[in-house]
């Protein structure tokens, strides 16, 4: 009987061919998507689960409340995470890491003992021996248990052992920015970090032993600059600990730290505390946590997570209720059978089987269609989510999941359009009366409704995605980032820096230059350094306002078009510049200066204000851009930015290589334009907005679909209407508005439906913004007019079709 079933199923696919392809085609994209956002989903949800003990390890994090703003942060003391470990029997072990480039971490020009060429190369951090111990690493060469115990060593991972070196590396000496007194010990050689941990992109780890980046640092309780691991002892009550480590830290510590260094104590302390982050919530519970520079920069979002599987969800919903309102829609080509085969005396358990046969049929070719389809699409997708997913052919899991998928899909889908064709009754169906019921009619109008929600969601947020990176991008920030080439590695020219300098000054297309890590775009190799300033004397009491203190040369702000509102620039041939700050509007606000020019400032050195710039943003445009800064003259020489005029730029490009080849013949020029990392700054904005907008133009197709196949059957049901209408004269715009307006209708109600929830969505989506732009009523409007376009092109086909069919063969058997 199941081989009959099957083989009267197969007969039924292939005399249809055009219902068939829609109908498999619709749902083979449904799934397509589903599994691609599947294999995303399940790669955000396995990040660090893999380490050894995952579940007892821990990142310290720092809360605190500041005018009702909560403030998180993974920066820590230096002293802190030994001092805890020292004190706290349930913490097993500790490990401290630090990424800020401030202290050399970031990117790096690399040489080796054998090879004097400089290459360019990032992911360097510093770690302690017992981070290792932590994280277990699989080590390749060398041993790991004391591999960073020694000062000046290094471990590196296997693929930069493989770019460096032809074999075994360890016991090879490396230099850093051609620091020939400084040389690094390759110790050992790890596996790769994997791509869904936390810790991807760290090629590196380099030792804190024996390090000192400032006098005193590794006792310092006042600077923060480590983010600090635990690992805990099994069966730890983790909040307790946290309260404890809470009241260690704060009040033994840190608060007499200050209070020894004659410093008055922030009132925001009183509302600070220390929790303890799971290993496994780093990489999606971490967005809202600052300090991103002290670890990776790719974070993932929990709320992406579900946002993700949401449009999976509706999609592989749009793509059902297609394969039951196709389903449905082919009724009445099927009536007849089920007439003459219920009055040859097949009963209804019968059809029901053989529907559902059909529908299995239908949902196993299109799962696998739809595998097939993922594994063309996945390079695009991979490109647009800026990963490295796979297909899992080689699990054990996947054939057996996809055959009960398509089982349970074929089944679900299945299940009402068999036994709604097979309700008809005989007599009714030969007699050729076949009409909707209404509740079937308003189930399918329902389903219809559901879709164009789901796709004009979808729609929205794509226009308000779209709006918020056309905001960012052209929102005046403050400078001018446009024609600014960033040369990196400068620093590796030593004292012939500033000859370099005035070399690519004398380039007719070259405007200005500038010798600073300090830019107002955080791209690779740029820096910040949080500092505490007070006015000269007020140190006890008051307390500190926080900002940024940057050390820049005499031609800073003319590289970067900053304004200068009061006072003077820097001047190389007044002595007391050197003891000289200039300072933004928003430092002289925090710091309540009326008069600033004269005034003396002090971060634990006294500076004398000689100028004011407008304030600009040198922030991200998700966080408050706008703060404190001082710029300082000094020696800062990694980063050489210029600008140039646009005449010719590639021309330009080949001038200033060409003297970078006399200076550094053995260091390939490297180079980037400040806007280019401006909008990289917001590359995770722009995958949003390509996802989402992938993601409605396949939704939207799906959904037409459906569209469609509604049309075919309510033209179907009415054909008989029509041929009547047409011979008492109605033209064919009369029929095709006529057959038209109920689908209208139904896109209006879902417009009704869906505006509120795109406009809930979409605004909880812009308050991860600073400055974000506010939604308009247009956007809505625009939507909704493509949606009722779309709708309309997409029946109209049907519509015309049957506007123009001859009335007599609708009529022939009345």
């Amino acid at each position: 009987m199941i081989k009959n079933y099957i083989k009267l199923a197969w007969r039924n696919l292939r005399s249809q061919k055009l219902f068939s392809i829609i109908k498999i085609g619709g749902f083979a994209f449904g799934i397509s998507i589903c599994l691609l956002i599947v294999l995303f989903v399940k790669h955000e949800l396995s990040y660090d689960k893999f380490y050894p003990d995952s579940d007892q390890i821990y990142r310290i994090v720092g809360v605190a409340n500041r005018d009702n703003v909560i403030l998180k942060g993974i920066a820590m003391p230096a002293p802190a995470g030994p001092t805890l470990k020292e004190e706290f029997p349930a913490i097993e072990a500790m490990g401290r890491m630090l990424s800020n480039p401030l202290f050399g971490a970031g990117s790096n020009q690399l040489s080796t003992h054998e090879n004097p060429e400089n290459f360019s190369d990032n992911g360097f951090t510093y770690v302690d021996q017992s981070f290792l111990d932590i994280f277990s690493p699989q080590a390749i060469y060398g041993s790991l248990a004391h591999a960073l115990d020694k000062p000046n060593t290094v471990v590196i991972t296997q693929s930069t052992a493989k770019k460096y070196f032809k074999r075994d590396p360890t016991g090879k000496i490396i230099y850093l920015n051609n620091d020939k007194d400084r040389p690094y010990t390759i110790t050992a050689v790890i596996a790769d970090v994997p791509s869904n941990s936390h810790l991807y992109g760290f090629n590196f780890f380099m030792t804190l032993s024996g390090i000192d980046f400032y006098p005193g640092e590794q006792q310092n309780w006042i600077a923060s600059n480590y983010s600090t691991y635990l690992k805990l002892k099994k069966g730890t009550d983790i909040e307790p600990l946290a309260k404890q480590l809470t009241k260690s830290y704060i009040q033994d510590h840190y608060v007499p730290a200050i209070l020894q260094a004659g410093m008055q104590v922030n009132p925001i302390l009183s509302t600070a505390k220390l929790v303890l982050q799971p290993l496994a919530e780093i990489h999606l519970y971490s967005s809202d946590i600052q300090n991103y520079k002290l670890e990776t920069q790719k974070r993932g979002d929990i709320k992406t997570v579900w946002v993700f599987s949401g449009i999976a969800g509706f999609i592989l919903l749009i793509a059902a209720i297609n394969f039951i309102n196709l389903s449905t829609t082919n009724a009445t080509s099927r009536a007849k059978e089920v007439g003459i085969r219920k009055t040859i005396g097949s009963n209804r358990r019968a059809l029901i089987s053989q529907f559902i046969t059909e529908s299995l049929l239908y949902s196993m070719i299109s799962v696998f269609a739809g595998i097939a389809i993922s594994f063309l699409l996945l390079p695009v997708f991979n490109d647009l989510a800026d990963k490295t997913l796979s297909i899992p052919w080689n699990e054990w899991y996947f054939v057996p999941a996809a055959i009960a998928i398509a089982l349970i899909i074929g089944l679900l889908s299945g299940i009402y359009p068999a036994i709604y064709l097979s309700g008809f009754k005989p007599i009714s169906v030969l007699k050729g009366k076949i009409s909707s019921r209404s509740g079937t009619s308003t189930f399918r109008n329902g389903l219809v409704v559901f879709q164009f929600v789901t796709s004009i969601i979808l729609i929205i947020g794509t226009l308000i995605v779209n709006q918020q990176m056309t905001f960012i991008l052209s929102k005046d920030v403050g400078f001018n980032k446009d024609q600014v080439l960033v040369l990196h590695g400068t620093n590796t020219l030593g004292s012939q820096t500033r000859t370099f300098k005035s070399e690519l000054g004398s380039i007719p297309s070259v405007n200005n230059v500038t010798i600073s890590d300090y830019l107002p775009v955080m791209i690779d190799g740029s820096k910040r350094n949080g500092n505490t300033f007070w006015l000269e004397g007020k140190q006890i009491e008051e307390a500190g306002k926080g900002g940024q203190f940057w050390i820049v040369d005499k031609d800073y702000l003319q590289t970067f078009g900053l304004t200068l509102i009061a006072g003077r620039n820097f001047n190389m041939d007044v002595a007391s510049d050197s003891a000289a700050v200039i300072v933004n509007k928003k430092m002289i606000v925090e710091l309540g200066l009326k008069d600033p020019i004269g005034a003396r400032i002090t971060n634990g050195t006294t500076y004398t204000i000689i100028g004011v710039v407008d304030d600009f943003i040198f922030g991200s445009l998700r966080e408050e851009g706008l703060q404190p800064l001082c710029l300082a003259i000094g020696g800062s020489n990694s980063l050489t930015s210029v600008k140039i005029s646009s005449d010719n730029i590639d021309l330009t490009i080949k001038d200033i290589t060409a003297i970078w080849d006399k200076f550094s013949p053995n260091q390939k020029i490297q180079y980037s334009f400040l806007d280019e990392g401006f909008a990289a700054l917001y590359n995770d904005v722009r995958r949003t907005q390509n996802i989402f907008t992938s993601f409605a133009i396949i939704a939207i197709f799906i959904a037409c679909l459906g569209l469609f196949g509604l049309a075919a059957y309510t033209t179907t049901q009415r054909t008989k209407e029509i041929g009547v209408r047409k011979v008492l004269g109605a033209s064919i715009s009369a029929i095709v508005k006529l057959l038209s307006k109920d689908f209208v209708r139904l896109v209006f109600v879902a417009i009704v439906i869906a505006s509120p929830i795109a406009w809930w969505a979409m605004n909880k989506w812009l308050e991860d913004f600073a400055y974000r732009i506010d939604i308009e009523w247009w956007t809505f409007a625009l939507a909704g007019s493509a949606a009722v376009v779309v709708a309309l092109l997409t029946v109209s086909w049907q519509a015309i079709r049957a506007a123009l069919a001859n009335p007599v063969d609708s009529l022939r058997d009345e």
